[in-house]
């Protein structure tokens, strides 16, 4: 059997870790959704909502992951007490791996697309509604969005082809360094911008005023929701890297230097974005539009706005493709390890087979833009299968794997998630875990179909 590659070091595995849960939901939905729940306010409840939910299951997903040595495809196989069908949950998980990168790569595109435009000028001295159009043009163009889908494909899967060590983990290491500086460089211009002092007091200071002006529920299901789908937990994707790392630390502190990660680009994205917008008079709780119409527009009142506005759809390409690098990843190793196929095989079979599925998502947009799926396009049935179903009915079985005698166990977790040196996982809070935090995953489950039908 062959040896199961190892990352070269603890960087890498944070890196990797941080590079699939930072993703646009970070840098685009993050901010959007500060903006239209309050500001600072709404930053803070975030952040509790963070520890309590996502954190834990994190954890979880590492511990599967180091204590089998396999992808979500192969994982419970190895954990689950003889006849039972934990197992099952892997084809679910590999199946949401698939639909992530069904849509994600074509919004990929869009941010790759847009760095080159930037780059070359085609924004200067447009007006409002031409950008506007530029847009619209993107997103009804079936070649276009193909050729740029087809570009992230690619770059992705050239990249998992070279292996953990030489491929996936090196080109990562750089790609979030590079984003890292990129975020900096553009967090210190959005400083120096006129009323920036606004922008940053209507992000960082809370007001819980503005709570009650929004409804106390709401505020708390969208941190919630924030909180629990930013580090894409609950179908295995981050579970593989656990499986790629060695005992010497406990998986407690791993976890939390990757949300640290994670969430230190969801703030710097922030301390981007609004004080640009409240310079130029922008409402920040715009939506999608917000990254593709208005910050263009953003970017040409600018002096240099070019060189910004490519510095951020560089680093949003970057934000993406990191993303993108790491589920392949996982797709790839759940191929490897369900039908022991080559490295090479595993690479040429998925990319063809990404490309031919990413095709409904761009025809949703296009040429089939009347089909309709319980009232979606087809982007967004995708999503919701993805962001409505799996990822929080994923976590609660990674949860109760954990936790209860029917699965892996309580006991078998703890000695896992503590092996080595590091911070303990709190084996005080076992009945929170227990009890109270699947009761958590499943209203949040339950929410977002309730939502959905209002």
């Amino acid at each position: 059997m062959q040896q199961r590659e190892k990352f070269s070091s603890r960087l890498g595995f944070i890196f990797l870790s941080a590079g699939c849960a930072i993703g646009l939901g970070n840098v685009w939905r993050f901010p959007y959704i500060t903006g239209k729940y309050g500001g600072g306010a709404f930053v803070l409840i975030y952040l509790f909502f963070l520890i309590i939910l996502g954190l834990p299951i994190m954890v979880m997903e590492f511990s599967v992951g180091r204590a089998s040595q396999k992808s979500i495809g192969r994982s419970f196989h190895v954990l689950e007490p003889k006849g039972s069908k934990w197992h099952i949950h892997g084809y679910f998980g590999l199946a949401g791996n698939i639909l992530l990168m069904m849509f994600y790569t074509t919004v990929g595109g869009w941010m790759l697309a847009y760095f080159f435009k930037m780059a070359a000028g085609e924004f200067q001295g447009l007006t409002p509604d031409a950008i506007s159009h530029k847009y619209s043009a993107l997103t009804s163009n079936t070649p276009e969005m193909i050729l740029w889908m087809l570009v992230i494909v690619i770059l992705g899967f050239v990249v998992c082809s070279f292996g953990l060590q030489r491929g996936v983990e090196r080109i990562t290491k750089w790609m979030m360094a590079s984003l890292f500086l990129i975020m900096l460089v553009l967090a210190v211009r959005a400083f120096t911008l006129p009323n920036a002092a606004k922008g940053l007091s209507f992000y960082l200071l809370p007001d819980f005023n503005k709570i009650k002006e929004t409804g106390v529920a709401n505020v708390i299901f969208a941190a919630m929701g924030q909180a629990f789908f930013t580090l894409s937990i609950g179908i295995g994707s981050l579970a593989i890297f656990g499986s790629y790392i060695g005992k010497e630390h406990r998986l407690t502190g791993e976890a939390l230097n990757v949300a640290v990660l994670d969430t230190s680009v969801a703030l710097i994205a922030g301390l981007i974005i609004f004080p640009s917008c409240f310079a130029f008079g922008v409402n920040p709780g715009e939506g999608p539009g917000l990254i593709f119409v208005t910050l263009p527009n953003v970017f040409n009142s600018m002096p240099g706005g070019r060189l910004w506005g490519s510095l951020f759809f560089l680093f949003m390409s970057f934000a993406a493709l990191s993303t993108v690098i790491a589920v392949f990843q996982n797709i790839m190793s759940c191929f490897m390890d369900l039908w022991n196929w080559s490295l090479r095989k595993a690479a040429l079979v998925n990319a063809v087979l990404i490309i031919v599925l990413s095709f409904p998502c761009i025809l949703g947009m296009t040429v089939w833009k009347d089909v309709s799926i319980l009232g979606f396009d087809i982007q967004g049935f995708e999503d919701f299968l993805v962001s409505n179903n799996l990822l929080p009915l994923g976590s609660l079985v990674y949860l109760l794997f954990c936790v209860t005698r029917y699965g892996w166990g309580w006991d078998n977790f703890i000695k896992e998630a503590d092996s080595g040196t590091g911070i303990r996982f709190p084996r005080k809070l076992r009945f929170y875990f227990t009890f109270v935090l699947p009761v958590i995953v499943l209203f949040i489950f339950i929410h977002g179909y309730y939502s959905l039908l209002k």
